[in-house]
């Protein structure tokens, strides 16, 4: 009789998803015991989705921020599955496909990320873009090219939310469409970026006053209409007309996850514990969006990429111990900074004592994400055409 290898499952293919996988492929199994490790997705892309910005601009092409699964995963050992996870059952160890079998596991990873709420906005559901996916991408794309292709002067653009995904879509935006785009960000609080550094803060205002971008600070979205937004602001609510709406705001857990019974918080977020194991049930790990972490020294650990590249790291590891009876590392988070990027060829950077904006911080952003590209050769493919890219225009000139 031969034993049974065992299974890791992996539920959710970006950062935090994909990087375990990837992790888990390099560590050193015994010969006879690597188990078999199964990632699944409902898409068949990666998307890294800092750069998703530069699609709107046609600064990157889609091979080089969404590459497939099935290439990145090539040689590793790791099994893919593009389908949607209809229901997990804890207890049972079983993972529920739509359309597709049960997965059994010994070893089960959350890291299905979050999405972004609509419905606690009436008609935000039915009109507002989103922008987390590359399919949200291209639709944002048919529906700009749809606007640039009418005969309306002016294209009135309302991105809500004053975060870093808002202000970056709204300086991306408003180089593409240049003085045919009329800009509002809505903004909730008294601040654009509230919780970022002071630096970030005010080189974003000065980029999006140069674009022209109009800033409703302090303003709630009442409802939305087909082409009107409703804005409240001290009371006084105005119905502003507008061709396209895009909505940044909020991070809600997936309902497949909310519901499995397991300690969260009031977001719906699972609690873990520095080792990213789940309350309760060790041979659960959580991280990403839908994870509320607390490291090792005691830090909130937040919802952002370079946290997930971190926890992915640890996941990994630790997975790998729990199944080969070595000792599990708890997290310890380091904040390496905040980039953003503020148009194109321009950016801003501040963390590890550096400051950077412009085109020098736009260079240092292009060569962290790129360092942070999942496999060594999409690296040296992008890389490779970052380099070419400019020479061949300089050329077909």
């Amino acid at each position: 009789m031969t034993e049974q290898r065992a299974r890791i499952c992996i539920l959710g293919g970006g950062f935090g998803g994909l990087y375990t996988a990837l992790r888990l492929s390099q560590l050193p199994w015994q010969p006879l015991s690597k188990p078999e490790i199964v990632l699944v997705d409902q898409s068949d892309r990666f998307v890294f989705s800092p750069l998703l910005y530069e699609l709107l601009t046609g600064e990157l092409q889609s091979w080089e921020i969404a590459p497939p699964f099935e290439e990145l995963l090539q040689d590793t050992g790791v099994r893919f599955y593009q389908a949607t996870v209809s229901g997990i059952d804890i207890y049972q160890r079983q993972v529920h496909l739509h359309d597709g079998p049960a997965i059994n596991y010994d070893r089960l990873v959350l890291a299905l990320g979050g999405e972004t709420p609509l419905d606690i906005v009436p008609g935000a559901t039915a009109y507002a873009y989103t922008f987390r996916t590359i399919t949200d991408a291209y639709r944002l794309e048919e529906r700009l090219r749809v606007l640039e292709e009418s005969d309306a002067d002016k294209i009135r653009v309302a991105i809500v939310g004053g975060g870093y995904s808002g202000v970056e879509l709204a300086c991306k935006l408003a180089d593409r469409l240049g003085q045919k785009g009329r800009f509002r960000l809505i903004e909730l609080t008294d601040q654009i970026l509230r919780t970022s550094p002071e630096f970030n803060r005010q080189a974003a205002k000065k980029a999006l006053d140069e674009q022209g971008v109009f800033i409703d600070l302090e303003t709630k979205v009442v409802s939305m209409g087909q082409d009107t937004i409703s804005l409240e602001y001290k009371g006084q609510v105005d119905i502003i007309p507008v061709d396209l709406v895009i909505w940044t705001v909020g991070t809600q857990v997936a309902p497949v996850v909310r519901n499995l019974g397991l300690k969260q918080n009031q977001r719906g977020q699972i609690t873990t514990t520095p080792t990213l194991q789940v309350l309760d049930h060790p041979e659960i790990f959580a991280l990403g969006d839908l994870a509320d972490c607390r490291d090792a020294e005691g830090q909130q650990v937040p919802a952002t990429a370079q946290a997930a590249f971190q926890q992915a790291d640890y996941a990994g590891w630790n997975v790998w111990a729990s199944l080969s009876d070595r000792p599990l590392l708890p997290l310890r988070y380091q904040h390496l900074g905040e980039m953003m990027t503020l148009g194109i060829d321009s950016a801003t950077f501040s963390g590890l004592g550096i400051t950077l904006e412009g085109t020098l911080a736009y260079i240092a952003r292009r060569l962290a994400y790129l360092y942070r590209l999942p496999t060594l050769d999409h690296k040296l493919k992008v890389g490779f055409n970052w380099l070419a890219r400019p020479i061949i225009e300089t050329l077909s000139k």
